[in-house]
Formats: C-alpha cells, structure tokens, sequence
C-alpha cells in the first residue's frame, strides 16, 4: 500500500485538503440520494394520479352505462303502453324517453317502433271509418268492399281484437241489409201477383157481368115475344097458365094466360125479373097485358182488411203503424228496419220485424 494514500501519513495541509474532499463527496452523494429519493416520490406522486383518474373514468363509463340501460328500459316500457293504448299523449312520453338514448343502433329500433304504431293507429282510424260508413249505407256494395279492404289491412298482433270487432260489426250489417234486400224482392213479386190477381178478377167480374146483362135483355126479349104471340093467337097456354073451353050458354071465355118471366143473378148482382100478363076475354073483346116487372141490382158491400207493420226491440214493438193494404205496411216496415236508427239497435239489440191483419 502506498503512504501517501493512508490518511493517517498525511500532512495536516494534506488533511484539511482531504477533509475538504470528503466533505465535498460525501454532500455530493447526499444530494444524489435526495435527489433520487424526491424522484421517486414524484413519480409515485404521478401513479396514483393516475390510477386515481382511472377508477374515476370508470367509474363515470360504468355510471353511464346504467344510465343508459335505465333510459332503454324507460323507453321500452314506454313504446309497450304506446304500443297496447296508442294514445298521443303516449306516443309522445315514448318518443321523449328514446332522446335519452345515447345508442344509436338502440335508438334506431325504437325511432321504427314509433313509425310503425303511428302507421298502425293510421290504418286503424281508416278501417273504423269505412266501417261506420257503410253501417249508414248498408245497401251500398262499393262501401262495403271498401270498409272490408281496410279491415283485412289490420295485421298487427295489437290491432287482433279491433279487427274482430269490426268484422263482426260488418257481418251484421250485411246480414241486415241481405234480409232487406230479400224482402224487398218478395214484396215486389208479392204486389206483382196480387196486382195480376185483380186484374184477371176485375177482368172476370167484368165479362160476368156483361153476360148477365146479355142474358137478362135476352130473356126479357124472349118473353115479350112471348106474350105478343099469345095475344096474337089468344090460344096458348104455358108457365102456369090455364085453359077454359067454350061454354054451352053461348057466353065464350077464350083464354087466361099467365106468363112468369126469367129470373137471373150474375155474379154480386140481383138479375131482372121479369113479370108478363096475358088475359085475353072472348066474350067481349077485352084484352090486358101487363110487361116488364124488372128488379134492380143489389151490391153488398165486404169489411175491408187492414194491416198492421211493427218492429220490435229486444221484444218490445218500439214501431208500428196500421195501413189499409199490405204493401203500404210491408213498406214501412222495410223502411224501418234499414233506417240508421234501427241499424245501430241492431248492434245491442235483438230485432225482429213483420206485417200482419189489423
């Protein structure tokens, strides 16, 4: 070992410059250590901000995404209301819940959804009012293709029990106007007999008649001819007649002649009866003849039948009125029935309809 690097062989100069050294080195290497530790302090110091704005963005991110599954929720509970009872005051609570969505794709589905119950609702304000239409115009073919074209568009499963309703609704208004229909038929082939019947019996009375008339001239011609032709020949006898022979006294008695005319009766008239008397005295020369006793006609009149048309509710005749023919009371009758009033009874109501003698 060399003495100059032993400390203890130094000089006092070459102690001092030495301690001086020392000193130096060792505020050196302290410096270096505090230095090194402040470091590290610092960088620890930075970690932990670190880590700590890291757990509070996570906890932000997992804060925001239950919010968002709340709202999607909310929405969603919201467009099934809307969906069920698709009121305006629902669709709007449904359409401001999705603002809230921060997904876009989840946003999009429920933006649809929304269209799709708006359009639902559309087609079935539609269908109500091609329904109702045709219930006030039941007879009307073209209302009733319309009104059926717009129910069969109905396919959501939410739009079921409408659907069936108004369905229903349509086969009861077209069961009552088909029975009208059919009514009508029967009382237009209904008239047209009775009125072919009148006329062939308005036909009939009048050629009765008219032979009648015919044979009662006739008769009365044929026994005015008759009696001319007894007084003519004062020798006949006939219908009741009786014949007396000369007498021995010289006083003759020719002939006493009785003629009964015809009597005839035509259909709903007393015919002519006519009344001819022949005496015819020989003795003196005295002649009677008495012609053309006639009976005048005689109508008797029939009741007249009337009738009564009704239309009951539920049992109870809510409509009638008397007619003094049947056509009149099947007419009001049919106009009845196919009124709007009665239509819309018929929806609630049993109703029941008919005509029949007063």
């Amino acid at each position: 070992m060399n003495k100059n690097l032993n400390p203890l062989n130094w000089t006092k100069k070459q102690q001092i410059i030495g301690g001086a050294v020392a000193i130096v080195l060792i505020g050196g290497v302290t410096t270096g250590t505090v230095n090194h530790a402040n470091h590290q302090a610092k960088e620890r110091k930075i970690e932990a901000l670190k880590n700590k704005k890291i757990k509070l963005c996570k906890a932000r991110a997992e804060k925001a995404r239950k919010l968002e599954k709340i709202n999607e929720a909310d929405s969603k509970k919201l467009l099934d209301i809307a969906e069920k009872t698709p009121t305006d005051k629902n669709i709007k609570l449904a359409e401001d819940s999705i603002l809230k969505v921060k997904n876009a794709e989840v946003k999009k589905a429920f933006d649809n959804q929304v269209v799709g119950i708006k359009n639902r609702v559309k087609l079935e304000n539609e269908a109500k009012t091609a329904v109702s239409n045709y219930q006030k115009d039941a007879m009307n073919q073209d209302k009733f293709k319309t009104a059926q074209q717009s129910v069969n568009k109905l396919t959501s499963s939410y739009s079921k029990g409408l659907k069936d309703s108004l369905n229903k609704q349509l086969e009861t208004s077209k069961k009552q106007a088909d029975d009208a229909t059919k009514a009508q038929q029967a009382k237009s082939e209904s008239d047209s007999k009775e009125k072919a019947t009148n006329t062939n019996k308005e036909q009939s009375a009048s050629i009765g008649n008219a032979t009648n008339n015919n044979a009662n001239v006739d008769a009365g011609t044929d026994s005015q001819s008759t009696v001319n032709n007894d007084v003519a020949s004062g020798s006949n006898s006939y219908g009741g007649g009786s014949q007396n022979n000369y007498s021995q006294d010289g006083s003759n008695t020719s002939q006493n002649n009785t003629n009964s005319g015809s009597s005839n009766q035509g259909q709903g008239n007393s015919g002519q009866n006519n009344s001819n008397t022949n005496t015819n005295t020989g003795g003196n020369g005295s002649n009677t003849n008495n012609n053309g006793s006639n009976g005048g006609n005689n109508n008797n009149n029939q009741p007249q039948t009337r009738y009564v048309g009704w239309v009951s509710v539920d049992g109870v005749r809510r409509y009638s009125q008397t007619f003094n023919t049947l056509g009149e009371a099947q007419s009001y009758v049919d106009a009845t029935v196919n009124s709007a009033e009665v239509i819309n009874l018929g929806f609630e109501h049993s109703i029941r309809y008919g005509v029949e003698p007063a």
